[in-house]
């Protein structure tokens, strides 16, 4: 059984501003997805890279990856999971049916080997896959307007992160099903849950930020370098 990093960068990121996608600007002198490819890469248990990117992308041939693993490029969709599932298929290809699928955002630099290896132990045991997620710790408000309308009970509920790890074949039946049924799903884990599917939560780490604003930049940069301190990991 192999694993395959599934990494959707076909977003041009809107929210940010500023013309160039987020997953390509700079971090600490190197583009955001060169850190987080080389991050996954760096796995032992991983076999390679599919990544999904937009179809006249005018970036990815100015990366540069320090992995002799392969890295292969696919076209993405207008959706997620038009882009995932353009990468699935390409594994199938490669003689993946039987391998597995660890997607993982393109903006998502700061993943701990730490988490990456109890995500990939826990998640291979369970045949419905397995997400990295942290408990909701803050007190949740519904609105009505720009007024509360309730507070919601945070028991029992968690923050979704990537990697998702599952099955090729269970993700890509499941990510079709709801393609096929016009429904937008907002991560793997709900297309799984949609079969019936009750992927495995395994607790992830705070540091694993999604960037998303211009201050989570530095965020990210303080991060990488404190686990280089702390850790004598190179940047």
């Amino acid at each position: 059984m192999r694993l395959w990093a599934v990494i959707p960068a076909a977003g041009v990121g809107r929210r940010m501003g500023g013309g160039q996608p987020k997953q390509y600007r700079e971090l600490l002198g190197r583009p955001v997805i060169e850190w987080v490819i080389e991050r996954l890469l760096g796995h032992s248990r991983v076999a390679g890279a599919v990544v999904a990117v937009a179809a006249h992308d005018p970036y990815w041939d100015r990366l540069d990856f320090a992995t002799t693993k392969p890295v292969k490029r696919v076209d993405g969709g207008a959706e997620r999971q038009d882009s995932v599932l353009a990468a699935l298929d390409h594994v199938v290809e490669l003689g993946g049916d039987d391998d597995w699928a660890l997607v993982h955002d393109a903006v998502r630099p700061c993943l701990s080997e730490e988490e990456l290896d109890r995500l990939i132990s826990l998640g291979t045991s369970n045949d419905h896959g397995a997400l990295l997620a942290k408990p909701v710790a803050d007190t949740l408000k519904r609105s009505e307007g720009s007024q509360v309308a309730a507070t919601v009970p945070r028991d029992s509920l968690w923050q979704a992160q990537t990697p998702q790890l599952f099955p090729v074949v269970l993700l890509r039946e499941g990510l079709g099903d709801a393609r096929s049924a016009g429904v937008r799903v907002t991560d793997e884990a709900q297309a799984v849950e949609r079969l019936g599917g009750k992927p495995l939560l395994v607790p992830g780490d705070p540091a694993n930020l999604k960037i998303t604003q211009p201050e989570d930049f530095d965020l990210a940069a303080a991060i990488l370098k404190s686990r280089r301190d702390s850790h004598g990991e190179e940047l």
